[in-house]
């Protein structure tokens, strides 16, 4: 630090040395004088061990007869970083300075890649030190023990250290310093407004208890800076981060509204010249704001609030970055010219913008005359006329008709303003063509639109009317796909204007993605009808067939139900695979889709055998009855009652548990089970009910082994009480015909002959009697039928006499009502209609016996 010092205070006294001998010095010795004086600073330079770097002597030329000369050191503190004075505390730009140290950190190299960051606020706020923290810069400390004075003199300028994009910081003199007295306004004016025209980024710092302060807020040098700023430059969006120093306990969210309000206030408070009139202050700043705890008193926090504000920085003109919509920025190898020019226009106070007469009269009258062609076309007969068509519907030659209006107007405008400047002149010619084409630019979008309509209306009655006659779905989407879009493309080419670039690629995207969305929904909707006829198929092909298997149960039934299955499934399949092959899906959803049919295939097998299952003790019954009254060629069975009732009782529950094995469980694969072995032991072996008492019950369980709960039909408690009551309701047909033999035995019959010889004699002697048992035989043979009590009592005894008693009555009345209806009717006029009333009757009754019935009465 001390030999720092020291060449500090050499390079101090030397400069002065250099402008004393200036002064003194004649132009035949300046040329001299410098060469000295270079080789002294490079050899002290070498000597320190390069680390005094010699910022530049620049020779500055008043009016060819006085110069001045300064020199500026900074002794590098950190790897990597360079700093010079760019300009001294007399205003002087450092011309050989700047250029050496663009050299030394290769700014040239960077193009359009590099970012400028300045700092101003008041003196002694601790700007360099900010920068140092932030930056990895070297720029001179305050020493604090020494007291507080003037630090930084005019600008300094440094590469920062660690930073990506190339980063380069400005370090101005502070305001309000007491060196400069009442002079230091100018200066701290033009550094300002320097900072702000050249820098992407300006660091503004000031002390928390300030906010809300006049002088202290620096708000008469902001108000003076924006006013003079947009009198000589044009818009660049710089980006203005107020830092905020020693943050109070009053949070950041309360100090930033007052910030942002006293810019926007200062902003609207400026005069504005015409051309800004109207300009937010948007345009030419972002205002951003953060705050740091006290250097002094929080150091730690400092640091850490610092190292994250550092990061803001990286980056920092990609989009979203503090500086990331900054405009017109210059190449860094023009930096240097730039900077040099923007400040001699600061100190000679400029106005760049202000144009010579003859561009000023230019820019008036083409302005005018583009205003009046302006309107002319907006009453111009041919483009309301086109405008009227557009908006009733489709127009043809839209492109080439427009053309030729905007070119009439664009050449009226040229013929009226081809004497005024070439620039403003093309300017204006310009504008006025944006103006033009911004007008008649929905136009065009509505042309376009019906154009899309039209070609999408086109495609669908053209790809429906294909699928009508039958064509496949894939070549008929991509035949008229293909027409349909090298129309739209014809006729979009017919609505382009020549004076304009626009571009028909959303609204082709559109069709595409509207036509893509038809065919879309019509392929969805024809696979649901294919996947749905298939589907019919297979329920027509599959749902009778199994239950006329099922209804018929024996041991080649699942074999059976496979074998229908499998032949059934596969002709579907392949027809229907054959089908999708026309509609261009993918693979994976063709077999999605397969796959869905084969289940849907077995699911209708399954749901049948679920429906059987529900009627399986009517079709046990069923089976009873049928193999109980006929033999064994299917002829039905004459009781004489020598006949083994048992046996033929046993092979008919056989017969019907057969029916209840095959019904259990669905079989539509390669397994075995033991089903019917367990229910034939369970329900018809006669030694059950005494193992039972010992032994566990195979049927008391809601399983059966090794079968899935997804194949049971039936599970092993359902068998037995089905079976129970399958016993219940067939006992009755047993025991009715193990008691058919009704005939007493011939002793009984002699006894009754003897015993009922008066009463016979009795019957003989009165007539009336017979007659009267004669009616009664035929109405109790009239009941019999009607109420078919044979057939009530197949189903149950007490089922049977529930149903008997429910029809007695009714059955009654309708025969007395029947004989009465007969004794009302008036005599045929045929003869051979006259027949005696008991044939009638007798006629009536034996018709509404069945066959089977009758020769059931002669058995009997």
């Amino acid at each position: 630090e001390d030999e720092s010092k020291m060449v500090e205070d050499i390079a101090e006294r030397i400069s002065m040395l250099i402008r004393t001998m200036k002064t003194r010095s004649n132009e035949s010795n300046l040329a001299s004088t410098d060469g000295h004086m270079e080789s002294l600073l490079y050899s002290l330079h070498l000597n320190l061990k390069k680390r005094v770097r010699v910022v530049g002597i620049r020779e500055r030329g008043g009016n060819g007869r006085e110069r001045a000369f300064f020199c500026s050191f900074r002794v590098d503190k950190s790897e990597g970083c360079c700093s010079v004075q760019l300009i001294d505390g007399d205003g002087i730009y450092n011309v050989s300075g700047i250029d050496h140290f663009i050299k030394e950190v290769k700014l040239g190299e960077c193009g359009l890649s590099y970012a400028v960051v300045s700092i101003m606020g008041p003196q002694s706020s601790g700007k360099s030190t900010l920068l140092n923290s932030l930056f990895g810069t070297n720029f001179m400390e305050m020493d604090a023990f020494k007291g507080r004075s003037q630090t930084t003199k005019g600008i300094w300028l440094a590469r920062c250290a660690g930073i990506e994009p190339c980063t380069l910081v400005m370090d101005l003199e502070g305001t309000d310093g007491r060196e400069r007295g009442e002079d230091d306004t100018a200066f701290e004016k033009q550094s300002a407004l320097f900072a702000l025209a050249i820098s992407d980024i300006v660091l503004i710092n000031m002390w928390c208890h300030d906010i809300g302060r006049e002088q202290a807020a620096n708000k008469p040098l902001l108000k003076t800076v924006f006013q003079v700023m947009m009198r000589l430059f044009s818009p660049r969006k710089t980006t203005m981060l107020f830092v905020i120093r020693d943050k109070t306990r009053t949070p950041l969210e309360n100090l930033e509204p007052v910030l942002r309000e006293d810019i926007q206030k200062i902003w609207d408070s400026v005069p504005k010249p015409e051309a800004h009139k109207e300009t937010p202050m948007s345009d030419f700043f972002n205002v951003e704001v953060v705050a740091l705890s006290s250097y002094e008193e929080k150091e730690e926090q400092f640091k850490e609030q610092v190292a994250s504000l550092r990061q803001r920085f990286m980056h920092s003109i990609a989009p979203g970055g503090l500086a990331g919509d900054r405009r017109g920025v210059i190449p860094a190898s023009g930096f240097a010219f730039s900077a040099d020019q923007i400040w001699r226009v600061i100190k000679e106070n400029k106005d760049l913008d202000l144009p010579a007469h003859k561009v000023m009269v230019a820019t008036v009258r083409c302005e005018e005359i583009a205003n009046e062609k302006f309107s002319h076309f907006i009453s111009n007969e041919d483009w309301r006329k086109l405008d009227e068509e557009v908006q009733a519907g489709p127009v043809s030659n839209f492109g080439k008709r427009l053309t030729s209006i905007l070119g009439s107007c664009l050449s009226e405008y040229d013929g009226e303003a081809t004497f005024f400047d070439e620039g403003v002149r093309s300017l204006k010619r310009h504008q006025l063509q944006e103006k033009l084409l911004q007008l008649v630019n929905p136009a065009f979008q509505d042309v376009l639109g019906h154009i899309r309509f039209g070609m999408l209306e086109k495609f669908k009655a053209s790809f429906d009317k294909a699928l009508e006659i039958g064509e496949g779905f894939s070549s008929a989407s991509t035949t008229w796909f293909k027409s349909c879009m090298a129309q739209f493309d014809e006729e979009c080419a017919g609505a382009i204007v020549e004076q304009a670039d626009w571009d028909t690629a959303k609204v082709r995207d559109k069709i595409v993605r509207d036509i893509e969305a038809h065919i879309s929904s019509v392929r969805t909707s024809k696979l649901s009808e294919l996947t749905s006829q298939y589907e019919s198929k297979l329920h027509e092909a599959l749902s009778e067939p199994v239950e006329a298997l099922l209804e018929g149960a024996n041991d080649e039934t699942w074999r059976t139900v496979k074998k229908l299955h499998r032949r059934e499934t596969e002709s579907a399949v392949s027809g229907f695979s054959s089908a999708l092959a026309g509609f261009d899906i993918e693979e994976e959803m063709r077999d999605k889709m397969v796959k869905s049919l084969q289940e849907y295939s077995r699911g209708a097998i399954e749901s049948k055998a679920k429906e059987e299952a529900g009627r399986v003790l009517m079709r046990m019954k069923e089976r009873f009855g049928t193999i109980f009254s006929h033999d064994s060629d299917s002829m039905p069975r004459v009781w004489t009652g020598n006949e083994d009732i048992r046996a033929i009782t046993k092979a008919a529950r056989s017969a019907s548990l057969k029916l209840l094995s095959v019904m259990v469980v669905i079989r539509l694969g390669d397994e075995t089970d033991n089903i019917e072995k367990t229910l034939t032991v369970a329900l018809l072996d006669p030694t059950t009910s005494k193992k039972s008492i010992t032994a566990s019950d195979p049927l008391a369980s809601s399983t059966w082994d090794e079968i899935p709960s997804s194949r049971t039909l039936i599970t092993p408690v359902q068998c037995k009480s089905i079976w129970r009551q399958f016993k219940t309701e067939t006992e009755y047909t047993e025991a009715n015909k193990r008691g058919s033999n009704w005939l007493p035995p011939p002793w009984a019959i002699l006894a009754l002959i003897i015993l009922g010889f008066n009463e016979f004699m009795t019957l003989l002697r009165n007539p009336l009697y017979l007659g009267l048992l004669f009616v009664v035989f035929l109405l109790l043979k009239a009941l019999w039928t009607q109420l078919d009590i044979p057939g009530e009592f197949r189903n149950g005894v007490v089922s049977g006499l529930i149903s008997i008693s429910a029809k007695f009555v009714p059955t009654v009345m309708n025969l007395l009502k029947n004989l009465a209806a007969e004794g009302q009717a008036p005599p045929a006029a045929n003869p051979e209609n006259r027949r005696p009333s008991n044939n009638t009757s007798s006629n009536a009754s034996s018709s509404e016996h069945p066959p089977e019935h009758k020769s059931s009465s002669k058995t009997d």
